[in-house]
């Protein structure tokens, strides 16, 4: 396992970071065992991966929960990333939250606290003010974003900084290239991918659009008629499973997994730190761990994008998967 520097701190993490949203089960993810979980968590830590992410909205808390009994004698190896979610953004709501997830998470503090989504009614001095006194306090390592676009980088930047921004970005979402890349590599700000393998359409494990469950089919790949689709669009459903075959001809002709090939891909595009990916088992989990050694030519890195270009266009310049009138500017 590799690691990168967290920004400008001098904290390492892993380029894998465990994305531990599945772990609150739920109408996303179906039923999930704590006891599966937690064995998750373990084969992560044997593994050297050491960056585990969660937010105090997946399953109310439940995530952060499990994850706090995962760590119980092992908090030492782990970097923990939380979120605080737009709600609760005000100078007492931040402090509340915090409060809330270091109780959940049974630690002292947390490494990366990041603001989950941007808030439209709480100005941002009043965010970083008090996330920043989290800092002195020693109750928040480094502060992170996620879900912050081109404006709001620049609202930021007049009060404050942050270490990363995590968004969206994956062969089949590659929005932020536009313009969101430069900003962040301009400013020494890491990117934490989410939904490299967008959410599992990059193993393979979905041969057409009709087999993606619910819960899982609602970013603007799909069509706006499917059940938990907030985006009311077209959805570029026939471009994305195009592209998704011809990923898999290109990981064919490598003798290497396509999720590898996919994981590989973002790993070694600009600025990007960690590529944080879900998982309900040790399985799971060990899975991906061998596309964390692969580095791919570059000939190979720049037919990918060629590939999936067509989803780029289609999809626009609208960085937010979820929404046809994005949260982020």
């Amino acid at each position: 396992m590799r690691y990168k520097k967290l920004g400008r701190t001098g904290i390492e993490v892993s380029e894998y970071a465990l994305g531990c949203w599945p772990f609150a089960g739920g109408d996303v993810w179906g039923d999930q065992s704590d006891e599966t979980s937690i064995a998750a968590v373990h084969a992560a830590l044997d593994a050297g991966i050491n960056f585990f992410d969660t937010a105090e909205s997946y399953g109310d808390g439940r995530s952060e929960r499990v994850l706090g009994v995962a760590l119980e004698g092992r908090r030492d190896e782990a970097v923990i990333a939380t979120k605080v979610s737009p709600s609760n953004l005000s100078r007492d709501g931040i402090v509340e939250s915090c409060e809330r997830s270091l109780r959940h998470l049974r630690i002292e503090y947390i490494d990366l606290y990041q603001v989950h989504w941007p808030s439209r009614s709480v100005p941002l001095a009043e965010t970083m003010g008090a996330l920043e006194r989290l800092k002195e306090q020693g109750k928040v390592r480094a502060l992170g974003v996620c879900n912050f676009g081109v404006q709001d980088l620049a609202d930021l930047l007049e009060v404050g900084a942050v270490e990363t921004d995590q968004l969206p970005y994956s062969l089949l979402w590659r929005v932020i290239e536009d313009a969101i890349q430069d900003v962040l590599l301009a400013n020494e700000t890491g990117i934490i991918c989410y939904t490299p393998l967008a959410q599992g359409l990059l193993t393979g494990r979905y041969a057409s659009a009709d087999e993606v469950p619910e819960g899982l089919a609602r970013t603007r790949h799909f069509a706006g008629t499917r059940p938990q689709v907030n985006h009311g669009e077209l959805g570029c459903e026939a471009e994305a499973f195009a592209a998704i075959e011809a990923v898999r001809r290109v990981a064919d002709g490598l003798g290497e997994p396509m999720s590898s090939v996919a994981l590989a891909w973002a790993r070694q595009q600009r600025g990007v730190t960690s590529l944080l990916v879900g998982a309900r088992s040790p399985e799971e989990v060990l899975r991906n761990v061998p596309a964390f050694d692969l580095t791919l030519a570059a000939a190979t890195v720049s037919e990918l994008s060629a590939v999936t270009e067509e989803v780029k266009l289609k999809i626009g310049s609208n960085p937010d998967m979820w929404h046809s009138k994005s949260r982020m500017r």
